[in-house]
């Protein structure tokens, strides 16, 4: 038998603690054993019981508005344009918010089964606080009876179960943009920046005047979801808006047709406004594998430090577990993979997966069983990274080790996960002085007489460079694509006709979208698209937990207050605002601490991560390739006119200005940033797909 610890919050002041249990016969138990071997909550942050001071979302607030709005607007749009906290588009002028999504009165979508659609509901307030709103969405009916929605409320860590709710709701938290991110683009060309951070510019992108005369200088841009069950209450503050960002799951099983509802909106509990909201399911299922793959790296010491503040012990083993697999599940929930240093919850040092990784392998993690449901459920993860960075512990010990090692781990893989895909991380980003060792390390793995030589060397280097000097090296996954076209589709040509993989990783206008949380809302959008465009095997991204600016050795982040990551943060530039070598906005954080010891004022206690808006903009364009593709099996011509519509020009397409001086290209972006064009071309393929207008 186990027991956890349930938190449940009642209308009103009160909190209730109550234990529920179940036995591992029960086949309606929602924990396992492992959940079990430590149930209790996460030592207190001045308190551990959550005090609820709001009438459960589910409870409501009224079946229709009974009072007057202090609101002086609500629209909504799909989320790929983001509203900063300073813009109040629909006051004065409602038509002005018009958009694929919204009508003017109503939230229009269009979904297929196993995906996530998105509501961005936006809440204006004018000149007085608005005090005390609270907003629901519980259950989308068709006119046959069927539903989509959350059964039950959640509260305290019930927000990391999803097996009853389909439809989530997030308020969303804003960071403000001080300067621009150095490592997503360069600054000689205005055009390579993201639109509303441009200067007025001439000629080739020459800008004029200063940091002021970008349109969104300073502004507070939604980044952090954070489940609005852990926030409840809110206040909208005179003169700004508020986001309100609503997931909406459509469960493989549903039935196409068309499913309505109400998002209510309260204030001090008088409900006050209703938003109808109308989806159509349409009769196709995306399927849970993933055709853009990915692979995220995920690191262990922030995440030690943010949830339990202190060395990692044999105490805080089975929790740091359950925050570390919630990571892997929201991941999960988004179709991104995460890579780690498979370090686990206790000391491991053999040549295979550690046991914590056993359950995401064999994808018992993303099953009800464990809370998970969405895409990719019971499915283990598809990519394993042996020594990330470069962490492989026989570095030094020759080549005979070498084979040892890398035959150990492909004879574990092909015993126990053959379909995963694994590769060992040679080295990072090497300079010059580094291609020889690179270059022997993988002549070695590939002469090993035995399996291990089937187990591919990775390295973070530019594909052009890696077949210049590190040639036995099996994937170079590369990061800005600056070059000669030419050389570059010559490259890429060689490895594949090599059988090898292509992989890139990062990003950098004007080649594609980026990771900048000031970047467009349809930044990550695109950045999919182009990866199907090219054929890229799998995108990396660097970290998702880099709370810690080790480049700058200021120590740790408050990643609630400050948009500023990576790089230093030394000086204000009149042109750039706050600046910096490699001065970066949410650069390697894709997650955010739902618990947080660094800055406990910030922390909601929780055991498990919040996505940013960032990594939900990016699973818009990965499900927008599971569209593509299976589009593309229907019309390829089609699709492919499409594609080139939408993404003219990207990656290494743009070559560079002078070949003489091939480290610069002037040029601007080529795809559409208006979140609408990209709706309008998933509605096409659509109906490719079924045949439905």
């Amino acid at each position: 038998m186990c027991s956890r610890l349930v938190t449940l919050a009642w209308a009103g002041s009160m909190s209730l603690l109550l234990s529920g249990c179940c036995t591992a016969f029960d086949c309606n138990c929602p924990w396992t054993a492992e959940d079990c071997d430590d149930a209790s909550p996460l030592p207190p942050l001045g308190g551990e019981l959550v005090d609820v001071n709001w009438p459960l979302p589910h409870a409501g607030c009224g079946s229709a508005p009974a009072g007057p709005s202090k609101l002086v607007a609500i629209w909504a749009n799909e989320g790929g344009d983001k509203v900063a906290r300073h813009e109040r588009r629909a006051w004065g002028n409602p038509a002005a918010v018009r958009n694929a999504a919204w009508n003017g009165q109503q939230v229009t979508l269009l979904a297929a089964r196993n995906e996530v659609v998105s509501i961005n509901l936006v809440l204006e307030a004018g000149g007085q606080d608005v005090p005390g709103v609270s907003v629901a969405l519980d259950r989308l009916e068709s006119d046959a009876g069927q539903g989509i929605g959350s059964l039950l409320p959640a509260t305290a860590d019930g927000v990391f179960d999803w097996t009853q709710r389909p439809i989530e709701l997030f308020h969303v938290r804003y960071l403000q943009i001080r300067g621009l991110s150095l490592v997503s683009y360069d600054l000689y060309d205005e055009r390579h920046l993201p639109e509303r951070f441009r200067r007025p510019w001439s000629g080739e992108g020459e800008g004029i005047g200063g940091w002021a005369d970008r349109p969104d200088h300073d502004a507070y841009y939604p980044e952090i979801a954070v489940p609005l069950e852990l926030v409840g209450r809110f206040d909208v503050r005179a003169g700004r808006s508020q986001c309100i960002w609503i997931d909406v799951y459509v469960p493989p099983e549903t039935p196409a047709g068309v499913y309505r509802g109400t998002i209510a909106v309260c204030e001090d509990g008088v409900a006050t406004r209703q938003v109808p909201v109308e989806l159509r399911v349409r009769g196709f299922t995306l399927p849970d594998t993933d055709a853009a793959k990915t692979m995220v790296y995920f690191g262990y010491d922030d995440v030690l430090s943010r949830y339990v503040g202190e060395l990692e012990s044999e105490a805080h083993a089975a929790r740091l577990r359950r925050v570390r697999d919630r990571h892997f599940q929201l991941a999960r929930r988004h179709r991104v993979h995460l890579v780690d240093d498979n370090l686990g919850s206790t000391p491991w040092s053999q040549d295979a997966p550690h046991p914590d990784w056993l359950p995401r392998l064999s994808g018992a993690l993303y099953t009800a069983a464990r809370g998970y449901a969405g895409p990719g459920a019971g499915r283990g993860n598809d990519v394993f990274a042996i020594g990330p960075y470069g962490t492989w512990s026989w570095r030094g010990a020759g080549q005979a080790e070498m084979w040892a090692r890398t035959n150990a781990w492909e004879s574990w893989f092909r015993a126990n996960a053959p379909a995963v895909e694994r590769l060992l991380y040679l080295f990072d980003e090497p300079e010059p002085a580094d291609y020889s060792q690179v270059q022997q390390w993988a002549a070695w793995m590939d002469a090993n007489p035995g399996v291990g030589s089937a187990l591919p060397a990775f390295v973070t280097l530019s594909v052009v460079d890696a077949l210049a000097h590190t040639p036995n090296v099996d994937i170079a996954a590369s990061w800005r694509t600056l070059g000669s076209a030419v050389t570059w589709e010559s490259a890429i040509a060689a490895v594949r006709a090599a059988g090898k993989r292509v992989y890139l990783y990062n990003a950098y206008r004007p080649h594609t979208g980026t990771f900048a949380t000031e970047d467009d809302g349809t930044a990550l959008r695109q950045l999919a698209w182009a990866q199907y465009k090219h054929g890229i095997d799998r995108w990396f991204y660097w970290e998702s937990t880099y709370y810690t600016n080790f480049l700058s050795g200021e120590g740790p982040v408050n990643v609630f207050q400050r948009a500023q990551t990576f790089g230093e943060n030394e000086r204000y530039d009149p042109s750039d605002g706050r600046t910096g070598y490699q001065y970066a906005n949410g650069d390697g954080v894709l997650f955010y601490p739902g618990t947080d010891r660094a800055f406990p004022d910030e922390s909601f206690n929780v055991a498990g991560p919040f996505a940013s808006l960032r990594l939900k903009h990016w699973r818009r364009g990965l499900q927008d390739v599971e569209y593509l593709k299976l589009a593309a099996a229907i019309a390829p011509q089609t699709v492919q006119a499409l594609v080139a519509k939408m993404s003219p020009v990207s990656l290494w397409e743009h070559g560079v200005t002078d070949p003489a001086d091939p480290t610069y290209v002037l040029a601007a972006t080529s795809w559409p940033t208006a979140a609408d064009a990209w709706e309008q071309a998933r509605v096409e393929l659509a109906t490719i797909i079924d045949g439905q207008p």
